[in-house]
């Protein structure tokens, strides 16, 4: 983020308290440019917060008090007393705020000629109307915080995701070689999701099967391609406005926030949810692009390759012509991201 740019490598240390029951840890406390990451004595990695969805407990109180969101369940806690990491840390909590939209004169205006319209269009073209326009003028870091909440809401299902160190830096390596510098963020989890899942605002999470139980990093690659292509078939924010239903659609156009009971609810549907079918056109495209083998991902579907022949028949990368996508170092570290 843009408002942390004087901030890059800034580390400090801090007490940090996993759960209300816990004792506090003496920690090291470095900020990125997405992230804040929480490290013990011995440099190893033990939580990483989403910069966007940080909440102060105690304003304008020092030592500051930080939580990963702001759920009302939120046992995790940070404290902090080093000036400059709390200045770095509300600088970007301020930088986000001020982004969020706010209802002004022009919108309110606009709000009264809605509820007028209501009376005529209500069934039929108001909430097709409403989702369009609020989609439209959502800006990015509202869709962030908007996946950041659904992501610690999936987590009391799916678990704290794995953050090994060294399995989260080869995870971002085999984003990146198949997605692109512009990869989205990746979570690989316990349970939850049958093989993959991703959320509003960039997040693919990864059953870790994907990474254990096979002998080649091309099977989690295949997955994370298939919903790359599915967020962008369908903007992931739909699908959660669908559920929300008109007023949840109001009031986020209104406010930038959803309420809890709305998240928990889709958190609940969006894990039990099947898959969205996937052109095969399409998807065999994206691994063309990508250089990405489709035969270790169609198997990894159906064992048989029954129904996904077309996938084996047209893998538009062959194995004489394949290039390892994470070196051998990586792919050991990516496979034990859940057991560090």
């Amino acid at each position: 983020m843009t408002a942390l740019t004087r901030y890059q490598r800034l580390e400090a240390p801090g007490l940090w308290r996993p759960a209300p029951e816990a004792q506090r840890r003496d920690v090291i406390v470095s900020v990125g440019d997405a992230t804040l990451t929480i490290t013990d004595l011995n440099d190893r990695a033990l939580a990483h917060w989403s910069l966007p969805a940080v909440h102060r407990l105690n304003p304008r109180e020092r030592p500051a008090l930080f939580a990963p969101s702001d759920a009302a369940d939120e046992g995790e806690e940070l404290e902090l007393a080093d000036p400059e990491m709390i200045d770095a840390i509300e600088t970007v909590r301020k930088a986000i705020d001020k982004a969020r939209p706010r209802p002004g004169r022009l919108r309110q205006v606009l709000t009264l000629a809605v509820v007028a319209l209501t009376v005529t269009f209500a069934v039929v073209w108001l909430p097709g109307a409403l989702k369009r326009h609020t989609l439209s003028v959502l800006p990015d870091v509202t869709r962030a915080a908007v996946g950041d909440r659904l992501l610690t809401r999936v987590r009391r299902v799916a678990g704290t995701p794995c953050a090994g160190a060294l399995g989260g830096r080869a995870l971002g390596r085999l984003g990146t070689r198949v997605l692109g510098a512009d990869a989205a963020r990746l979570f690989v989890v316990s349970a939850g999701v049958a093989n993959a899942g991703h959320l509003p605002g960039g997040i693919i999470l990864l059953n870790r099967a994907l990474v254990e139980d096979y002998e080649e990093p091309d099977v989690a690659a295949g997955f994370i391609l298939a919903e790359a292509a599915r967020a962008e078939a369908e903007d992931p924010m739909l699908a959660l406005l669908d559920h929300a239903g008109l007023i949840a659609t109001a009031r986020l156009l209104t406010t930038g926030t959803l309420a809890d009971p709305v998240l928990d609810a889709y958190a609940e549907r969006l894990l039990t949810a099947r898959p969205v079918p996937l052109d095969t056109g399409t998807l065999l495209a994206r691994f063309a692009a990508a250089r990405v083998r489709a035969t270790p991902y169609a198997f990894a579907l159906d064992q048989t390759g029954e129904t996904t022949i077309a996938l084996i028949e047209a893998d538009p990368v062959p194995m004489a012509a394949a290039e390892p996508l994470l070196a051998d170092a990586d792919w050991v570290s990516l496979q034990g991201i859940c057991l560090d």
